[in-house]
């Protein structure tokens, strides 16, 4: 998986194309990532104390991996990933500018 946790990526389909976000949470098993306001969906919550009510609650959901892109921090624009081997391992390039990321 290309994209980790804390980058900033745009929505490609579905119906929050063209926002962006901040990656919240990976799941390389399943090949999905989960991005802060985007994907929304409803969950009923149940009280947990007697007398207190039951609430609706909106909640991020997670959205594929392949419906997302990689915003890169110099150029400020949607860009494939690459890798560049170095001394120090593997690092993330971004396909337009050739910058680290």
């Amino acid at each position: 998986m290309k994209i980790k946790k804390g980058d900033n990526v745009i929505i490609l389909s579905g119906k929050d194309k063209g926002k962006d976000g901040k990656i919240i949470q990976a799941i390389p098993k399943i090949d999905k990532v989960v991005v802060e306001g985007v994907n929304m969906r409803k969950r009923h919550v149940r009280p947990k104390k007697q007398g207190e009510k039951g609430q609706i609650i909106d909640v991020e959901a997670p959205t594929h991996i392949s419906n997302v892109m990689l915003v890169c921090k110099k150029c400020n624009k949607p860009t494939r990933v690459g890798y560049k081997l170095n001394k120090e391992g593997k690092n993330r390039l971004c396909k337009r500018c050739e910058t680290i990321i």
